[in-house]
């Protein structure tokens, strides 16, 4: 599933294509027909994220919300619309450029309360402006969950995934079973902050690279990561690999329903008994 880089990444490029002008909207699939007939020609004001949610916001009050889910594209390209080709649920066009939406688990038009209460129900977004991580240290203080369930939960931190989950436990070496309440304000402070730099860089670059300057590649002498992914990663869907640190195998289980993956030299199993700030 896209992470919450992505989708900021989205809005922008659908800002800089459609923001501030009318906008031709169709449904070429059939399934958005009668709202897409109600925003045709109107003003595409502009387009934010909040974690995983995207908000494509028209005239009136009106937003399109898109969720990707798994399998969802939502593709902004130059130049004039071609003919659709596949199950194109939404398609915004203007005279320079159009954008395809396929595959989405969500697409609705909701108006500005509907909005207002997604958003509202999320955690903090470390990617927007008006983020407040004091929200998220509230509930992850307090909770017997582990860290690794409670970074995955929207209602706790919106737009983190499987893949920054993983590899900001690993950058801060902490447990990824640990439970929520084990964890000193300071080191939270830490991975808030550090979570915003990874993700800003995600827009940045429309990539996942979580390794340090040191552990490059071309730093370290090894082969580039090569799998679906991209970008240079610690621990991610590097099971059974050495880790590029200490060199012990990268172990991952199921949490919660998703892979977890983590390295037990460098995020040792957190004992009760020891320091929390260990």
């Amino acid at each position: 599933m896209p992470e919450g880089h992505t989708l900021h990444r989205l809005a922008a490029e659908l800002d800089v294509a459609f923001g501030g002008r009318p906008v031709r909207v169709s449904s070429p699939q059939g399934r958005f027909s009668a709202d897409a007939a109600v925003l045709d020609g109107q003003l595409l004001i502009g387009a934010e994220s909040a974690g995983k949610h995207l908000f494509v916001e028209f005239a009136g009050d009106r937003f399109v919300h898109v969720h990707l889910g798994l399998i969802g594209k939502f593709d902004v390209m130059p130049g004039a619309a071609p003919l659709p080709i596949g199950q194109v649920r939404l398609r915004l066009e203007n005279l320079t450029s159009y954008a395809d939406l396929r595959g989405a688990i969500e697409c609705n038009l909701v108006s500005r309360e509907k909005r207002d209460a997604v958003v509202g129900a999320l955690g903090p977004d470390p990617l927007r402006p008006d983020a407040d991580p004091e929200r998220a240290w509230r509930r992850i203080h307090r909770s017997d969950r582990a860290l690794g369930d409670l970074l995955m939960d929207q209602k706790v931190l919106a737009g983190v995934g499987n893949v920054y989950r993983a590899e900001v436990l690993f950058r801060h070496r902490l447990d990824p079973l640990r439970p929520g309440r084990s964890l000193r304000r300071g080191r939270w402070d830490e991975v808030w902050a550090d979570l915003v730099g990874l993700l800003a860089e995600g827009v940045r670059t429309g990539r996942i690279d979580t390794v340090r300057p040191h552990h490059t590649p071309e730093a370290m002498g090894r082969q580039p990561r090569r799998d679906d992914h991209g970008g240079e990663v610690y621990v991610y869907r590097r099971d059974g690999q050495p880790c590029l640190v200490c060199g012990t195998m990268v172990r991952t289980t199921v949490l919660k329903g998703r892979n977890l993956f983590w390295c037990p030299r460098c995020q040792p199993r957190f004992r009760s008994r020891a320091r929390s700030d260990v």
